[in-house]
């Protein structure tokens, strides 16, 4: 049967365990603002029980320790939203830039109200237009040149802005990288501080530090984890390359490859392809700075190209003031890649316009009217220039919208998997006064027995007679 040195020795284990579960609530409380804190609650763990002739008789309970209160399937899904909400969010900030550069205000020659490419565009016509009822006035063959110039200028501004984001996204490709290895560092190194500390030990706080540090690691790049023997981590990018292995660090490094920053594995392997698509801002970068951006240019050097080729060879077809073949307008290279930023306006002689028609004299206005016809004519991809060009800025916008409904809706999702999750891992105050409060009259119960076991303990000594001492 049981004695009062067992009992007292029960009394002792309850208070102690509940002091330390006490601590444990402490903990929680002064960490509920801390980021990446997870709540961790007592664990308990019954004592060894004494058998006196075939009975067994309690012994009490120890507290463990902590446990943290973490769900390895919601932290999965929360990184894969993080990482699929991060490639948009990037996207969706980077086009608005590159959206920017066609606004009404973003183009434009130097030291002249700035004007856009549209305005440009119609303003050459109508220059065409006008020279159609005065061919030989020099004033309006000026007028020509002019808005000619302003056109060009405003694709050459807006060739140049595009490439020079496409270069802010290289850079920022390279600093990403670097940061993403930072990380990788640090989670291996923690692989192997959980590993050191055993599966008795509490490495809830080791835990919390390697998920903060995962947490950041996905909104740079796409990756899966695997967990591995001794509460470890295997972490790759979203394509198979291996960043972490246990306690050792797989860096990735860049190199240029045609101009652009690519991006490699620890092997060499050259992963930029599988990145694009693959989740984290390093996704919506190389997507936005391979792809959008390029086809964006395209549709500028098709319509400078398609523009300049087709003016050129109608005033080609023409007589200028002084009767010969008119020249090129124009300048622009051969090929269609490259036009909006190389196109310029070569002719400086007004009366080098050829507006009459070949042979006919300098009133007539012929060519003039074919050229100001263009205007309506299928020059650009079977498209007249400014159906082209609108319907180009048209496609811009509808990406842009398409691309902000999709981040708009991931961040809805991702907030409604962080709320499941905090949910059980976040400090809750309410419920650790609850807890709380529990523990402390748990607590005020191990030292009521202690003092009861104390008193009949004194009488037991004192043979029942009462002391100062009891």
């Amino acid at each position: 049967m049981g004695t009062l040195s067992n009992a007292l020795n029960i009394a002792t284990g309850a208070l102690q365990a509940d002091q330390s579960a006490l601590d444990i609530v402490a903990n929680n409380v002064s960490n509920a603002n801390t980021a990446g804190y997870t709540r961790e609650v007592p664990q308990w763990q019954e004592n060894v029980p004494v058998n006196i002739n075939g009975t067994n008789y309690g012994t009490g309970v120890t507290m463990t320790g902590g446990r943290s209160q973490r769900d390895r399937v919601l932290e999965q899904r929360v990184q894969q939203q993080t990482q699929t909400e991060a490639a948009s969010n990037t996207r969706l900030t980077a086009l608005q830039q590159v959206q920017a550069v066609f606004s009404s205000a973003a183009t434009g020659t130097a030291g002249s109200p700035a004007s856009g490419i549209s305005q440009d565009l119609s303003q050459f016509f109508d220059s065409l237009a006008q020279l159609e009822g005065n061919p030989s006035d020099n004033s309006l063959r000026q007028q020509v040149l002019s808005t000619a110039s302003s056109f060009a200028a405003a694709l050459n501004s807006a060739s140049t802005q595009l490439s020079e984001q496409q270069a802010s996204l290289d850079q920022q490709t390279g600093t990403t990288v670097g940061q993403v290895n930072a990380l990788t560092s640090s989670i291996a190194q923690l692989n192997r501080q959980i590993g050191s500390v055993g599966a008795s030990g509490d490495t809830g706080t080791l835990e919390d530090q390697r998920q903060q540090d995962l947490q950041q690691l996905s909104q740079l790049i796409g990756i899966h984890t695997i967990t591995t023997e001794g509460n470890g981590l295997t972490v790759t990018t979203s394509a198979g390359a291996l960043l972490v292995s246990k306690s050792s660090a797989f860096k990735l490094s860049t190199g240029t490859v045609s101009g652009a920053t690519n991006v490699f594995d620890a092997s060499g392997n050259n992963i930029t392809a599988s990145l694009a698509g693959g989740g984290g801002q390093l996704d919506g970068m190389l997507t936005v700075r391979n792809q959008d951006i390029p086809q964006i240019q395209t549709s500028l050097d098709t319509l400078a190209y398609s523009l300049a080729t087709s003016i050129n060879t109608q005033n080609a077809a023409g007589s200028d003031l002084s009767g010969a073949a008119g020249a090129g307008i124009f300048s622009v290279p051969g090929t269609v890649a490259g036009s909006a930023a190389a196109i310029n306006v070569n002719m400086t002689d007004p009366s080098k316009i050829a507006a009459a028609g070949s042979g006919l004299g300098p009133s007539d206005n012929t060519n003039a009217t074919a050229m100001a016809s263009l205007a309506n004519s299928a020059i650009v991809s079977g498209a007249t220039p400014v159906n082209y060009y609108s319907s180009f800025v048209s496609s811009l916008g509808s990406l842009v919208s398409q691309v902000s409904t999709e981040n708009t809706a991931q961040q809805a999702s991702l907030t409604q998997i962080q709320g499941q999750r905090n949910a059980l891992s976040s400090v809750d105050l309410n419920e650790e006064a609850a807890s709380l409060e529990n523990l402390q009259r748990s607590y005020e119960a191990a030292s009521k027995v202690f003092t009861i076991l104390d008193t009949l303990m004194s009488s037991a000594v004192n043979l029942g007679v009462q002391t100062a001492v009891s």
